[in-house]
């Protein structure tokens, strides 16, 4: 939902942890919800791909290559296939889009213990990307007359109420979309399958803490989302599920893009798996998902329809049948005007509504999302100006390295957009320009009981570089009353990782090892120019200088 829990997103991801190795132990589902978001030379030209019915796949597991129709594309199917193999992936399925061409192709099965081939309509959970469904939904309604995106969040949800009474009052619907409504964001309660899901949800949000003043300082917020969500339901009369069918999914032909497991029935469904030992092993417990959530990473879709979503936000706000859903202008007002930047695995100019908009050493836009679910990994982004776009599917905990590989890094995006990141070298500092950034950095979660946790970073100076032990603590403000047997507990839940910068206040993430994992993080500083935050993976940890 995460690149999100819900990325990125996704939408939810893990907090401040290195990419997953097949065979590694994962955390618990409960571990995840609890600390997740959330949450890619010349450009090739590309022949026209076969009719999207008789796109050929793989054989089941994932096998060769094999002939695609299309030869542009070998490359792309090699890679997929081969990271499949790599890192446990049973199936996956992929949808370019270049200047109005497009190719689908599915890959491996759907679930290891029952294969089924993956094609073009095999439905997923899609994460965080379902974010950018809500603020088109939201962008509609704008248009409609209906939502001022610079309004206050109160003039629709008159009861609405954080933790500070300053930032209830003020908060913006922008600022939920752009991810600067300043409150702690990583909330996943349950509050049951009833139309009122949602409502609850945002009741309960009165004791979540303000981090930052509203619209000052960019950190990944799931819960806003959850809250933009209820605003729909307060405009439209109706759930945010139905309001968001009848404003999007029915109007653009979405037909295999649905929010509830019961309206899939018969569809061909991509089961989650966990890998386990280097081996993907299928995992019913990841799929449920608490309506609660549905705004801010309940989606399940297609690579077919997903394709079809980043044509609709690339063209002229028409439907397939003609039908105008949005001007132009709004379309390309979602990607522009970004809020406060930063990072979120990759440097980010800053959110638009709700997408991440990030720059490139071109100069060209990047307009992304994607979204992280237990065993359902994807991602999502296009290039406008290149008429570009690219959405991966797939159903393992293994398909986190895979969107790594499309999505962050420059393979994808420098092969058929032309484009690649922002240039970044990892520099050696000495003592006394690493010293501001030393010291304990804390943040806080909610656990799926409601309770406020600490997470803590240590951060501490080491051969030119930063090296940064996290530890998941338990309940807020008792860690200094744990017992030893208690202490010896957060130890064994402590990772490893680290830091390298780049330029001022931006860095390399680094694994246990010391070597860059292709994500990115930055230190965020106050007014008087000290090392106030350290923003890893969208999420503040607040320093606390030795």
């Amino acid at each position: 939902m995460t690149e999100d829990l819900l990325s990125a997103g996704s939408g939810p991801q893990r907090l401040a942890a290195p990419p997953e190795r097949p065979g590694h132990p994962r955390w618990s589902r409960r571990g995840f919800l609890s600390t997740a978001a959330a949450v890619g030379c010349a450009t090739a030209s590309l022949a026209t791909a076969p009719p999207a019915a008789a796109s050929p796949r793989s054989a089941p597991q994932g096998g060769g290559t094999g002939e695609t129709g299309n030869p542009q594309f070998s490359a792309l199917d090699a890679k997929i296939e081969e990271a499949m193999r790599a890192y446990a992936i049973p199936g996956a399925a992929v949808g370019v889009l270049l200047n109005g061409q497009e190719y689908i192709r599915g890959y491996g099965v759907t679930n290891v213990d029952h294969p089924v081939p993956v094609d073009g309509d095999t439905v997923f959970r899609v994460g965080s990307t379902t974010k950018t469904f809500t603020g088109t939904t939201l962008m509609r309604l704008a248009e409609q007359g209906k939502v001022e995106l610079d309004a206050p969040v109160r003039r629709y949800l008159p009861d609405f109420a954080v933790a500070d009474p300053f930032a209830s009052a003020q908060v913006t619907v922008r600022q939920l979309l752009n991810h600067s409504a300043g409150w702690l964001g990583d909330d996943y309660q349950d509050f049951g399958q009833g139309d009122d899901a949602l409502a609850r949800f945002v009741a309960s949000m009165a004791r979540l803490p303000q981090l930052t003043e509203p619209g000052t300082v960019f950190a990944y917020n799931n819960a806003a989302l959850c809250v933009a969500g209820r605003i729909i339901e307060a405009v439209t009369g109706k759930t945010y599920e139905a309001a968001v069918r009848d404003l999007l999914i029915d109007p653009l032909g979405l037909g295999h893009t649905r929010f509830s497991s019961d309206e899939i029935v018969g569809f061909n469904v991509a089961a989650s798996h966990n890998v386990v030992d280097g081996k993907a092993v299928l995992e019913p417990s990841f799929w449920p998902q608490p309506r609660s959530l549905a705004p801010t990473g309940g989606l399940i879709s297609s690579v077919r329809d997903q394709l079809n979503w980043a044509r609709f936000h690339l063209g002229d706000g028409t439907a397939p049948d003609g039908t105008r859903l949005l001007s132009r202008q709004s379309l390309e007002a979602m990607r522009s005007r970004p809020g406060p930047g930063g990072t979120l695995v990759v440097e980010l100019d800053g959110m638009g509504v709700t997408w991440m908009l990030r720059p490139t050493a071109q100069g060209r836009r990047i307009v992304q999302h994607g979204g992280t679910w237990p065993g359902q990994m994807s991602g999502f982004l296009m290039v406008p100006s290149r008429g570009f776009a690219l959405t991966l599917l797939t159903n393992s905990e293994g398909g986190t390295r895979l969107r790594d590989e499309l999505f962050t890094d420059d393979w994808a995006l420098s092969r058929y957009a032309g484009v690649t990141n922002l240039p970044a070298t990892a520099e050696t500092l000495n003592s006394r320009e690493l010293k501001p950034y030393e010291g304990r950095y804390m943040a806080q979660r909610i656990n799926e009981e409601g309770a406020v946790e600490d997470v803590v970073m240590e951060l501490t100076r080491r051969n030119g570089r930063l090296h940064a032990i996290q530890t998941a603590h338990g309940p807020a403000g008792q860690n200094d009353a744990a017992s030893e047997e208690e202490e010896d507990s957060v130890q064994d839940q402590s990772t490893e990782l680290g830091a390298a910068f780049y330029k001022q206040d931006f860095a390399l993430d680094l694994d246990a090892e010391g070597q860059p994992i292709g994500t990115r993080s930055n230190f965020v500083r106050g007014p008087d120019g000290t090392v106030l935050w350290w923003r890893n993976h969208g999420r503040l940890y607040r320093h606390q200088p030795q």
